[in-house]
């Protein structure tokens, strides 16, 4: 991608703000037969009045997660259907098929990992243009180790009154252990689910704020990232996590649920650290699209947004008092497929470490909350100074390449459309919209007390004792420079 002039950023936001809305609001001629409804209908959220449909049959595609829950819910009360949408919900294998079909036009969006729009775009792997009109969540993930490993620290770690062990815990704990590892010729592997997952840059961020290093990829055809690493972090899917664990293939792994919790109901790993005690509010999944579907279809894309958001309010409403009706729907076999006793184990308030050790988590799992929806700039330049840090992009940006970089893949332009459209019906409040440029400002929160500023990437990248610093590149050799 290349990078921009020298103009500022308020110039670049206002301008990639106005342009965007102006061509979202073309509208298009003709229209597809309207899908017959599905799930059942809702009574008291508006329609669309989006005006037509350019198309109303649409397959989304997920993976097998419990935050891929606006989508189902989307489906289940109806909302696609009250907005005119007929939509087919399709599990994939995994994120790489996934990510395959939305650029392929073999589904017309997804449940997405927020670094796979970002990556696309900058090509890091497979290039195309793709956009995040929509952040699906906040939190929701969680690291996991091995009986294993969990037996070699738990006596050294503090414990809280109860006995149990104090939180966060801090991947300190973990020296010892590779040290041993190191000792007896082994390496410590552990997993994630893929190179651009915010669970990638979870366990990185976490280990590095611990002391170890996670390993540094070469660039943007590196899919390994296994440089200098002490734990080098391998893929494997989200539902084979606890097998490949369990195999003794990795002694642990960072993944969404109800793969945590799914460890914790067969008895071979602890749950140590939830990504809300890493970084407190992190964003998480995005609904992602091809930026050529925006464009030739902005009143489905107006109307599937509309449903989602809807979506997004239910599973928040009344303190999470539907939670337990999402869980059911979850459990189904067309969507996460797994007990709905291992799904509310994290999403209904509660988080369980282990038997005897569960804990109040209200916000583990945020959809509507926080302006969990609004897809912020800021959110998209944390994700790209991770890829920084790692060495997943191989040279120093300019702060004004991440906010142009950012503005092209996050849309919230289209969101605005959408969500301001739902506040004149009547169905959110004007105060669920934020009123912004796009930034956060600052932001604590983090296990390591450092603060991102979303407007100063490079600044913050500085912060780090672990990681790439200004002028360093990664060869096979290790960092350089």
């Amino acid at each position: 991608m290349d990078k921009p002039t020298n103009i500022s950023r308020r110039e670049l936001i206002l301008g990639g703000i106005a342009a965007s809305a102006g061509a979202a609001f073309l509208s298009a001629c003709g229209g597809e037969t309207v899908a017959e409804g599905d799930g059942s209908a809702s009574s008291e959220s508006g329609s669309s009045g989006s005006g037509n449909l350019e198309k109303a049959n649409l397959k989304f595609g997920f993976i097998k997660l419990t935050d891929m829950a606006p989508l189902a819910i989307a489906k289940e009360k109806g909302y696609f259907a009250e907005e005119g949408l007929g939509v087919e919900l399709e599990a994939q294998a995994n994120w790489k098929v996934l990510l395959d079909g939305v650029i392929d036009g073999q589904l017309d969006g997804a449940h997405m990992l927020a670094g796979q729009p970002i990556a696309a775009t900058i090509g890091y792997g497979t290039e195309a243009e793709l956009i995040a009109p929509l952040s699906l969540d906040l939190n929701g993930n969680a690291i996991t180790l091995s009986n294993k490993v969990w037996d070699m620290i738990v006596d050294d770690l503090p414990k809280n009154a109860d006995g149990n062990p104090e939180h966060p815990i801090s991947a300190e704990a973990l020296r010892p252990v590779v040290e041993q590892f190191k000792s007896e010729g082994k390496p410590l592997n552990m997993g994630m689910v893929f190179p651009v997952s915010t669970h990638n840059y979870e366990f990185r961020y976490w280990l590095a704020a611990g002391g170890i290093i996670p390993g540094y990829y070469t660039g943007y055809n590196d899919v390994d990232g296994t440089i200098d690493a002490e734990i080098p972090l391998s893929v494997t899917p989200p539902p084979q996590m606890p097998a490949t664990m369990e195999a003794g293939t990795i002694e642990g792994y960072c993944v969404g649920e109800p793969w945590n919790q799914a460890a914790v109901q067969k008895k071979i790993g602890v749950p140590v650290v939830t990504d809300d005690q890493i970084w407190r509010l992190n964003p998480e999944k995005v609904f992602g699209l091809r930026k050529d579907f925006a464009e030739t279809n902005p009143e489905t894309t107006k109307a599937l947004l509309r449903a989602i958001i809807k979506a997004q309010q239910w599973l928040d409403a009344d303190d999470n008092g539907n939670r337990e009706e999402a869980v059911e729907i979850l459990a189904k076999p067309n969507y996460v497929g797994a007990d709905a006793e291992v799904i509310a184990a994290s999403m209904t308030g509660k988080f369980t470490f282990e038997e005897g050790d569960t804990r109040d988590a209200p916000d583990f799992n945020i959809f509507f909350r926080e302006f969990a929806g609004y897809p912020f700039y800021s959110d998209c330049i944390w994700y790209l100074s991770q890829m920084r840090r790692w060495g997943q992009i191989p040279e120093d940006q300019t702060d004004e390449w991440y906010v142009t970089t950012a503005e092209s893949v996050y849309r919230p332009d289209l969101y605005k459309i959408a969500a301001d459209s739902l506040v004149e019906d009547g169905v959110i409040e004007a105060a669920d919209v934020p009123d912004t440029d796009g930034f956060k400002g600052e932001q604590d929160g983090f296990i390591d007390g450092i603060v991102f500023d979303g407007s100063k990437p490079n600044e913050y990248l500085a912060k780090f004792d672990v990681g790439l610093q200004e002028g360093q590149t990664v060869t096979a050799q290790g960092i350089q420079g």
